[in-house]
């Protein structure tokens, strides 16, 4: 078996308390069967970059990091990553925030990577890069002779084209990815506005899973992300979780929990969600002190100014949410900044008798799988979902909304809360299938299945290099 070297922003070492995200695990368990190396940054800063690379290995994990300079951090994380490319990717030009600065930095950041990596690249190597932080690594690896097969999986959605063309030197930037065998997007969607760009904008030939500009011909291919469903599925049975779900139940007092779970981001429609779960309260007074909506929202990016306005409206809403209809004894949103272990977590997923999953854009969603997989299946709990997420094209038989509209919310809240218990096992059963059956051991092999597969003559790419 070749060896898989995996490079990301960040590296996820195996956790003793199995609190891994499903992605980390999905990948550790690669890395172990292949013997290979997980590189990326340490997360810490530098006075002076060195190219120093500091190895561990956790539970047969090999990992290889560097130090970044505190000007890289600003200019291609917080910058160019997390103000340029993520809020475009999530058709949210409002806020994407362009400087040459920004664009400098990411490419110096990748060049850095394409320089600690490559020594430890072997002739026989398979390399997985991933996601929006990594896009120009794999031209810059080959800028260095390296004729490995190579493929890049992007995790957020692909714009339209209209809206990607707002981006200073896009082309140029979609160009390298054409240095790739392989590339992956999570769903059909995503993979079409990318093959429409390269039509239009490249003047490139799309054949099926095959997509050619100039002499240089790749695979782009749909491969949906899932979870550990049988882990998850254990894990809320398991003792953590039942005491997790026992607290939670008890403070309840028998009430009715809505439950949500994401990271403190504009594109998760917080502010959407809870003015819809406002409207259901206002049109809906026959449901007061009779349900709770716990919306869980760790903190992130806190370096970076919309997710510090973020937070602030968050804060607002609820204060006023709780005002107006909040009594001595019953809190109808209990609005919490903190994460949960995922065995916790899972706990609550199953004490919640609805699951509000409501992204403005997602490129998939795993706690849409995650609050199905955690469900009893003698009484399981609604889950109310975005249309706009990947995991709806997955999870048809979800109570599929627009998450812009609040009457439309607060309908599906109605309904989820009077829904027969034989509908919500025919639904759940059929979200379960795909949760079980598409899940995140076949995402890999569904993706590495098609790198393995790519002959090696002629795979390095021709394309201008990237210049800082």
């Amino acid at each position: 078996m070749s060896r898989l070297i995996v490079i990301s922003n960040r590296v996820s070492r195996p956790s003793k308390t199995g609190n891994q995200g499903g992605l980390a695990v999905a990948l550790s368990q690669a890395l172990r069967e292949s013997r290979g190396i997980w590189v990326g940054w340490s997360g810490e800063v530098t006075d002076n970059f060195t190219g120093h690379i500091g190895f561990a290995e956790d539970e047969g994990v090999k990992t290889a990091t560097i130090d970044l300079e505190e000007q890289d951090v600003d200019e291609y994380y917080n910058g160019y990553a997390n103000k340029t490319l993520w809020p475009l990717f999530h058709f949210r030009i409002d806020l994407a925030e362009y400087a040459r600065d920004f664009e400098g930095g990411y490419n110096r950041v990748n060049k850095r990577f394409a320089e600690t990596a490559s020594p430890l690249i072997e002739p026989e190597d398979v390399i997985w890069v991933h996601d929006y932080h990594m896009i120009p690594l794999g031209q810059m690896l080959r800028d260095k002779g390296l004729k490995n097969r190579m493929g890049f999986f992007l995790h957020i959605p692909w714009p339209p084209t209209r809206l990607l063309v707002s981006l200073p030197h896009h082309s140029k930037l979609v160009s390298t990815l054409f240095a790739y065998d392989v590339v992956g997007f999570h769903t059909e969607e995503w993979l079409e506005s990318f093959r429409h760009y390269v039509e239009r904008e490249m003047g490139g030939k799309v054949d099926g899973d095959f997509v050619t500009v100039g002499d240089r011909t790749i695979q782009a291919v749909a491969c949906p992300i899932g979870i550990n469903a049988q882990e998850f599925a254990q894990a809320a049975t398991s003792d953590a979780a039942n005491e997790m779900s026992t607290l939670v139940r008890a403070s309840l007092q028998n009430r009715t929990m809505i439950v949500g779970v994401d990271r403190l981001d504009y594109s998760k429609g917080l502010e959407e969600r809870f003015n819809g779960y406002t409207r259901f309260l206002k049109d809906h007074p026959e449901h007061h002190r009779k349900v709770v909506l716990t919306q869980i929202a760790p903190p992130s990016r806190g370096e970076v100014e919309s997710y510090q306005q973020i937070r602030a409206t968050l804060d607002s809403l609820a204060g006023r949410l709780n005002g107006e209809y909040s009594d001595v004894d019953w809190t109808p949103i209990r609005y919490v900044n903190q994460g949960y272990p995922r065995d916790k977590l899972a706990g609550i997923y199953r004490g919640a008798k609805i699951g509000l999953v409501t992204p403005l854009r997602d490129g998939m969603n795993l706690v849409a799988k995650e609050y199905v997989a955690a469900q009893d299946p003698e009484d399981p709990g609604v889950l109310i979902l975005s249309r706009f997420a990947g995991a709806a094209m997955q999870l048809k038989d979800a109570l599929l909304i627009n998450p812009y509209s609040p009457e439309e919310m607060s309908d599906a809240i109605l309904r989820a809360l009077a829904m027969p218990l034989d509908e919500r096992k025919r639904r759940w059963r059929a979200m379960m299938d795909s949760v079980e059956q598409q899940d995140i051991s076949w995402w890999r092999q569904c993706f590495t299945g098609r790198l393995m597969a790519v002959g090696r003559e002629g795979e390095a790419a021709e394309v201008e290099e990237v210049t800082e």
